[in-house]
Order: structure tokens, then C-alpha cells, then sequence
């Protein structure tokens, strides 16, 4: 690629665009549906704003841009087919059960194998394989005997035999702005001014209502037999987590996070050995999707108040930073379970109103919901944990009063 090669725009309608491939959100044939194509090696054959592989294809660009990858690269996809079959389910073809997901996204060697052989560069966005979990805090419960190895489940060594799913935003703008409560002409004149005018076609392509955004997607990890999740008669344990670098992967103990995490796992182990299946829902929402800087200038400003860090203020301080508490938008995490067939969970490992409210206004019903045992709660945790009970946040324990909360307080930077 060179700086001075001729650039082709995309805010306005190419000429032929009348003979793109329309994209018919919600029709149960997915041939009639049309595939998703995010493609930049033609850009005529272009049916949506953004391109695939989220936040990477930043990445991409740059790797184009360093001589490292062929701008008109296109993936050989042979044998990269799912190793589960996932659908499909009703929900595929209702169009306000899915809109933040391609329900077909997995199946685009299989649907679109002929497109693919005369060339048309048409990518998953979903991807299924198996792998092993090997981590402490479940080998820890197989020593203490709450787990037992069974060979199927979990291996003798502690290791548990997962299906996992990774999952590439794809965004129907028109079903985002139902699901979100504003019209198409806000949300599209947001995402456009408040990415800095990355995606001018949002404003001036109203023919594309495929948005690929260029931000993490989820993985979703099952215990058990996938088939099986859309069986109401099959109980299911379920953990839907939003990521947390620092708790999860580094064990920092300001947060619940890891604890919350493997305690539903184990959960999900011991209802899929039991004849159930588990289900763990993990999001790419950084920080409450305020991001990893913004959480750690939040814990800098709770750290150094006059008064310490402590619960009665915890939320406020989140605010004064970040100008709001939450920006994860629960109102689009039911599309994966909708997406599995889902449509009851048994044991819904969760304190958060938010997660539980919006899977039940998308008719998921939800049984029994279980806490943090206590003492998985490290200490630094424990000014979250109040504050969260405080607010309204589910618990099956007391709650303390706004003098108690000002008593619950962290430690001081070192």
C-alpha cells in the first residue's frame, strides 16, 4: 500500500450499490437473509458499516500499514468449521430477540459455501471449539472434595472439558435503537459524533443498518452437552461475567471478580455432572465498559479521599470520574442466550439486578440466584460488596445502614 494510492471513500452510496447483497435482519432462511459482509478487499461488496474482527481490525490496518499483511488477504476457512452443532432455534428468525449478534455467523462455510468458492470474502464472526480449564481455585475444590473427577466433566488432574464460543459484535442498528429505548437517526448520529467521526457511513448511509463496531465481543464456555441448553427439562447453572484484567486474570483483591468467576464455574461443574449443563457468559466490558484507565483512576480517587476508601461513597466516586456508574448496556446480553436457545436458568450466579432484570424482559426466566460465599469476599473486596448490597444489588445477607457502610472501608495506597 502506498501513501499516495487513490482513496475511495465510504460515506456515500458507491456506484452500483443497488446491487449489494441486502442484509433482511430476522428472516429464518439464512440464504434469504443474506451474509454479512464486512470485506475491505471489495469494497462494492460492502453490506455493512465497520469491518470484522472488532477492536483488531485496528490492528489489521496497522499490520497493512507495516507491509505485514496483504491488504486483499482473504482467510482459508477449510476445517475451521464449528466442532458443536448450535442451532438454529426460533429465536434466530424473531428480529428483536437478536441484535447485537449474526445468529448464522458460525455457519458461513457450510450457508455460503458457494459464494466462498467463487470468491466473495464473507467471514464468521462466531467461532466454536473445545479446550481444557485448568485453574487453581478448581483443583483447590477437588482437594477439598466439593468436586469430584468423573472423566467426562473433569479429569483427574482438576482439568474441566469445556465447549467454548467466541463471538464477534455484529449490530443491527435498528433493533439496537428499539432494545436501547431511542430511535436509529440518535443512535446512528452518536456513534458516529462520539467515535470521533470514525464511521462517516452512519450518518450517510441509511441503506447499511449492519453495524460491525470496533470493540470486544463475549465468549461464552459450556459445560456439558451445547445441544442440551435449549432443553428446559435440562437444568442449567449460569455465570454471566464482565471482564476484569486486573481480578481475573492478575488476582488483584480490590474487586470480587475472580472469585465470583470461579465460584460459578464450579457451580457449572457440579450442575453438568449432575446430568445439567453450565454455561459461563464472560463479556469484553472492561471496568463497567468505562475501560482499565478510567477504573484505575477510580480506584486512585477512592484510595485518597480524606476519609479513606469506604462503601458509603463507592458508587459516587465512579461518577465523578467516569460521569457514570455503568455504561455495560445489560439490555444486549440476553442476544447470546437467545442465541443457545436458552430460555430458563436454574442457578443464575449474579448479585446484579441489572444482569438478572434484563434477561427476564427477554422472557429468560431465572430460578434460584446465588451468592459469594463469604468467605471467597477478599478483605479490599469488602467496600464493594457492601456498597453493591446497599444499593439494591441482590443478597441473601444483611445489609448495612448508611452509618455502617462509612466503617466498611479499604486499604490505603502503599
Amino acid at each position: 500500500m502506498s501513501a499516495h494510492e487513490h482513496i475511495v471513500l465510504t460515506s456515500h452510496t458507491p456506484v452500483g450499490a443497488e446491487a449489494l447483497r441486502p442484509i433482511n435482519w430476522g428472516v429464518s432462511n439464512p440464504i434469504e437473509r443474506g451474509p454479512v459482509i464486512g470485506t475491505v478487499t471489495d469494497p462494492a461488496a460492502r453490506n455493512t458499516v465497520g469491518t470484522h474482527s472488532g477492536s483488531y481490525s485496528v490492528y489489521l490496518a496497522a499490520s497493512v500499514a507495516a507491509g505485514r499483511l496483504d491488504p486483499n488477504f482473504k482467510p482459508d476457512l477449510h476445517n475451521t468449521a464449528p466442532v458443536a452443532e448450535i442451532g438454529p432455534y426460533p429465536q434466530w428468525s424473531e428480529p428483536r430477540k437478536i441484535v447485537s449478534l449474526d445468529p448464522f455467523g458460525h455457519m458461513v462455510t457450510e450457508i455460503f459455501a458457494d459464494d466462498l468458492a467463487a470468491g466473495v470474502d464473507i467471514r464468521p464472526t462466531i467461532a466454536i471449539t473445545q479446550a481444557r480449564l485448568s485453574m487453581l481455585e478448581i483443583r483447590e475444590a477437588v482437594s477439598l472434595g466439593r468436586l469430584k473427577a468423573d472423566g467426562k466433566i473433569l479429569s483427574d488432574n482438576g482439568d474441566v472439558y469445556v465447549t467454548k464460543v467466541a463471538v464477534d459484535p455484529v449490530w443491527h442498528l435498528p433493533g439496537m435503537a428499539e432494545r436501547l429505548s431511542c430511535d436509529t437517526g440518535t443512535l446512528r448520529r452518536a456513534l458516529f459524533t462520539y467515535t470521533g467521526g470514525m464511521y462517516p457511513e452512519l450518518v450517510t448511509r441509511s441503506d447499511l443498518e449492519i453495524f460491525l463496531p470496533p470493540i470486544g465481543g463475549l465468549s461464552a464456555y459450556v459445560f456439558g452437552d451445547p445441544k442440551m441448553l435449549a432443553d428446559q427439562k435440562v437444568p442449567l447453572a449460569c455465570r454471566v461475567h464482565d471482564e476484569c484484567n486486573g481480578s481475573d486474570v492478575f488476582g488483584s483483591d480490590i474487586c470480587t471478580c475472580r472469585p465470583y468467576l470461579t465460584h460459578g464455574i464450579e457451580m457449572c461443574v457440579e450442575m453438568a455432572q449432575a446430568g445439567g449443563n453450565g454455561l459461563v457468559v464472560y463479556n469484553r466490558k472492561e471496568g463497567r465498559a468505562l475501560g482499565e484507565v478510567t477504573k484505575f483512576l477510580v480506584y486512585n480517587a477512592r484510595k485518597r479521599q480524606e476519609e479513606g476508601d469506604n462503601a458509603a461513597r463507592y458508587f459516587e466516586r465512579t461518577e465523578c470520574v467516569a460521569g457514570v456508574q455503568d455504561a455495560r448496556f445489560q439490555e444486549l446480553m440476553p442476544d447470546i442466550f437467545h442465541w443457545l436457545g436458552v430460555s430458563r436458568l436454574d442457578r443464575f450466579a449474579s448479585m446484579s439486578d441489572m444482569k438478572h432484570d434484563a434477561l427476564a424482559r427477554q422472557g429468560i426466566d431465572i430460578g434460584e440466584r446465588v451468592d459469594l460465599p463469604e468467605e471467597l469476599i477478599p478483605e479490599d473486596a469488602k467496600v464493594e460488596m457492601e456498597a453493591k448490597k446497599a444499593a439494591g444489588y441482590f443478597t441473601s445477607t444483611d445489609i448495612k445502614d448508611a452509618d455502617e457502610l462509612k466503617d466498611v472501608k479499604g486499604r490505603a495506597l502503599f
